[in-house]
């Protein structure tokens, strides 16, 4: 018997000896040399993971930027300290980076909507949304804050029903953007401090817009006469955020001036709306 099972304890001895030795020569034969500059880059990113850069993670990010040469300045969270680190592991120029911030596209507080009902249910946006007749303005900000609890900055709330964002915190990393049944925030460059915004997303026509909303845009064009920044389309106006500069901040605020209904105002760092 104590033979028998020394026989066995020196066969499993030897059996993983050599296991071992086939394991240790397999992770040197098949072993994926990684570019050091891979551990560099990835380092100098923060690690939240937001994936505000297009990936889904910091790590995918640094693999793209070493190894597809992808932009250094993607990082909203890092900014541009973060890109002029990167970019001095890469070797390469930071290049144009703009601050990207979010902008939530609706100007609604509840004694601005008309049709409001009562909802029951649960108190998410995702679950409203679904919902037929929950308001009367079908593109509005349902304001059970799922932008609120995605965001990982603490930098949007709900105020009388309305998400508002605060530009202090906002890194523009788009996790409110991806949580949003509506689709009505959207993030955008600010090439100046703060930038003049079409606060609506009601694309129904004047009469029934003007039926759900005393906020709604209503397609009159007023704003597109007066500034090339604006056009209409879908009775809507839309603002191009990336022709906007400084000197072009008159015209604007003509257009703003002409909007009969209030929704097309500045926001940015110096704005509190």
């Amino acid at each position: 018997m104590m033979i028998s099972l020394g026989i066995a304890g020196a066969s499993m001895l030897v059996m993983a000896v050599i296991f071992s030795y086939i394991l240790g020569w397999a992770n040197k034969k098949f072993m994926v040399k990684v570019d050091p500059k891979v551990e560099a880059v990835s380092e100098a990113l923060p690690g939240v993971n937001c994936g505000g850069c297009g990936y889904l993670g910091c790590s995918d990010y640094a693999l793209a930027i070493v190894m597809d040469n992808d932009p250094v300045n993607k990082c909203t969270v890092g900014g541009a300290a973060c890109a002029k680190e990167i970019a001095g592991i890469m070797g390469v120029e930071v290049g144009d980076m703009v601050p990207l911030y979010a902008i939530v596209h609706c100007n609604a507080p509840l004694p601005s909507r008309l049709g409001l009902t009562r909802y029951m249910g649960e108190q998410r946006c995702a679950s409203a949304h679904q919902v037929a007749g929950v308001q009367g303005c079908t593109f509005g900000c349902l304001g059970f804050g799922d932008c609120v609890q995605a965001c990982n900055y603490d930098a949007i709330h709900i105020i009388d029903g309305l998400a508002r964002v605060d530009y202090k915190k906002c890194v523009g990393c788009g996790a409110c953007t991806k949580v949003c049944p509506r689709g009505i925030i959207s993030v955008e460059g600010f090439r100046e401090e703060t930038i003049p915004v079409v606060a609506c997303s009601n694309k129904d026509k004047a009469k029934d817009a003007k039926a759900v909303c005393n906020n709604a845009c209503v397609g009159c064009k007023a704003c597109a006469k007066e500034s090339d920044l604006f056009t209409i389309s879908d009775n809507l106006s839309k603002c191009n955020y990336d022709d906007y500069s400084s000197p072009k901040r008159e015209e604007a605020m003509k257009a703003m001036e002409k909007c009969p209904t209030g929704c097309i105002y500045f926001m940015g760092m110096s704005v509190v709306k």
